[in-house]
């Protein structure tokens, strides 16, 4: 329950309720640098820290400590691999987006030319003569989880812990479509809302609700 009078802290990886009674040093743990992305990698430029997955990712605690604050941190994503403008094609040159696009010639997600990108050669299988019999698929292995255990939901924006016993058809809150990063707008496909600053990327509400899944995609 929240006490009256407080108020919430706007430091990236903190988000804490304080009073001025209660905002000790040291009571505040955040990151004071924005994020980098590159590869499929996200990582805290100022901690190294890094996670493939998003829901990990946003759930690294803070490597700084200090006060809370209400003021917003000035922050920039900050792109390992930057990209050289590429110029616009002239008609004579009569090129398709998915060949211009240098989103769309490595395979990501443009919000400009929808999901195009450069299809993938299919690949050709040659049977071998000998080879009459086919082999059965191995099943997949059940993975035995204990109901009590605490476990952390891999699901898009959640990112909570819960136990097996306690999960139910609308427990978590999440997005199910992957996150888009394009120029300086960050934002969900699933509920198709952007932001500008990180901070408030990261404050965009689920847009659905599930099960807690702790082997999510």
């Amino acid at each position: 329950m929240e006490k009256v009078g407080s108020v919430r802290c706007q430091r990236i990886a903190c988000d804490a309720m304080f009073t001025e009674d209660s905002n000790v040093e040291g009571s505040c743990r955040y990151h004071d640098s924005g994020p980098i992305f590159h590869d499929g990698m996200k990582e805290w430029s100022c901690c190294r820290q890094k996670s493939h997955d998003f829901s990990l990712f946003l759930a690294i605690p803070g490597c700084k400590t200090g006060k809370h604050t209400t003021e917003k941190p000035v922050t920039k994503i900050v792109s390992a691999n930057p990209q050289k403008a590429v110029p616009l094609p002239s008609a004579a040159q009569n090129k398709k987006p998915v060949d211009s696009c240098s989103r769309c010639r490595q395979g990501f997600f443009c919000s400009d030319h929808g999901s195009q990108g450069r299809p993938s050669r299919p690949s050709v299988v040659t049977a071998k003569k000998d080879d009459h019999v086919e082999k059965a698929a191995a099943p997949p292995v059940k993975k035995i989880v204990d109901l009590n255990e605490p476990q952390i939901c891999r699901n898009k924006g959640c990112g909570k812990t819960f136990k097996e016993k306690d999960n139910y058809e609308t427990a978590c809150e999440y997005h199910p479509g992957p996150a888009i990063f394009h120029d300086r707008s960050r934002g969900w496909k699933c509920c198709d809302i952007h932001a500008k600053e990180f901070d408030e990327f990261l404050n965009i509400p689920p847009c659905t609700k599930g099960w807690h899944n702790a082997d999510a995609a």
